[in-house]
């Protein structure tokens, strides 16, 4: 996010924060802590907390980009020509999901038709939930996001995987 961009929302750019946070001795903070000291002494809203605190933290090299408290999360997504219906099939029905996805072991674990689908990943730790949003008639994105994934290497690969994954699906519909 830009410095304008922040600065419109909150008062002050990246750096302004980053040496507010600095003075309060954020990096010996939790993330908890830095939230808290947010909300409480300089007046900022839930989202923006959220926000300050992450970018801070991966600033000063106390978070991985992707890291998130309960372990790495990554999000990929893609505009495939397809109906909403078509994409929300080719991951919910095995036969048609495993012309593409081309991962054995995988549990549905619920479903919202044409919304979204949250699965727990082959490896029986990590969760994926996948989005589907209209663009139109024709055109869907699909978004899959993965968490709880144990280290930023796991989340490179992952992110890799379903880059590619995606790509298939959207030569094969």
């Amino acid at each position: 996010m830009s410095d304008a961009a922040v600065q419109a929302k909150t008062g002050k750019d990246w750096k302004q924060w980053f040496a507010v946070l600095d003075k309060a001795g954020a990096r010996k903070m939790s993330h908890q802590e830095i939230v808290k000291y947010l909300h409480e002494h300089e007046g900022v809203g839930p989202w923006w907390q959220q926000m300050v605190t992450v970018s801070y933290e991966q600033a000063r090299g106390l978070r991985d980009v992707h890291q998130k408290p309960a372990g790495y999360e990554i999000s990929v997504s893609r505009t495939i020509n397809a109906p909403v219906a078509k994409l929300f099939r080719a991951f919910t029905v095995a036969k048609s999901r495993n012309g593409w996805l081309q991962e054995d072991g995988l549990t549905i674990r619920g479903s919202v038709p044409n919304k979204s689908v949250r699965i727990t990943w082959s490896d029986q730790k990590t969760s994926v939930v996948v989005a589907f949003v209209s663009k139109g008639d024709n055109k869907t994105q699909v978004v899959a996001q993965h968490s709880k994934l144990p280290n930023a290497k796991a989340s490179q690969k992952m992110k890799a995987f379903w880059g590619d994954a995606l790509d298939r699906l959207r030569t094969a519909i």
